[in-house]
């Protein structure tokens, strides 16, 4: 993470698997609901950013098929047990984002974990994955059907909670994922819209009800395939 000009610690974006500033001006603050304190900024993102991170995906497709189905569950399997490792780890960020108490959080991550390990595949393809501010880290694993089937993904946090997804990603990277297999863009709308123009194969949704509409409305306007997941 970098520091931002007067304010809290920025993180930044993570693409073909290292961590990427942007240049943008635009800068959200991650205010933690309980204390009222900003915890951390992330920029938001547009059309620039959301074509390099999908292509970074595509570029990274043929290598993480080419592993194959076991190849594949052998990573996932990696990634669940480092999760079960940084477990108080993972927690803190979820406190600190949403100000859920340490028993919600701890919770969320055992969750995760055992999403990781599950064994049903997904939707295949060049991916975008939105993600909601509720049990973020959670949201972020149901990635794990579509990375099984040899998907590659972009996956855009909600600003308000983004910290998990940030750091799954890093994790992934340390269990020697392919660079670009998992890759994280911030923002909101443009960011997601950014993801259609770039000629995303289908744009994944894991979150709350209320943003479920919105984001199907602005696939539907580029004709890209809407995928929610359960």
């Amino acid at each position: 993470m970098e520091l931002a000009h007067d304010g809290p610690l920025a993180i930044p974006l993570w693409i073909n698997g290292r961590a990427c500033l942007t240049v943008g001006n635009q800068l959200f603050d991650v205010v933690n609901p309980v204390t009222g304190v900003a915890q951390h900024r992330v920029p938001l993102c547009g059309a620039e950013e959301s074509a390099q991170a999908l292509a970074a995906a595509r570029d990274a497709a043929a290598i993480w098929t080419g592993l194959g189905l076991s190849g594949r569950q052998d990573k996932l399997a990696q990634l669940a047990t480092a999760l079960e490792g940084y477990s108080g780890h993972f927690a803190k960020l979820l406190m600190a984002d949403r100000g859920v108490a340490q028993a919600d959080a701890e919770a969320e991550v055992v969750a995760a974990v055992q999403v990781l390990r599950a064994d049903k595949l997904g939707q295949s393809g060049v991916l975008g994955l939105v993600v909601g501010a509720e049990r973020p880290l959670l949201a972020a694993a149901k990635v794990a059907p579509a990375l099984l089937a040899g998907a590659t993904v972009v996956i855009k946090p909600s600003p308000k909670a983004p910290s998990a997804a940030f750091a799954l990603c890093e994790l992934a990277s340390r269990c020697e994922f392919p660079a670009g297999v998992l890759n994280v863009l911030h923002g909101d709308g443009p960011a997601i819209e950014g993801l259609c123009t770039a000629g995303a194969d289908a744009l994944l949704f894991a979150g709350e009800e209320v943003l479920r509409g919105p984001v199907a409305e602005l696939a539907a306007r580029h004709a890209t395939h809407f995928v929610v997941l359960n």
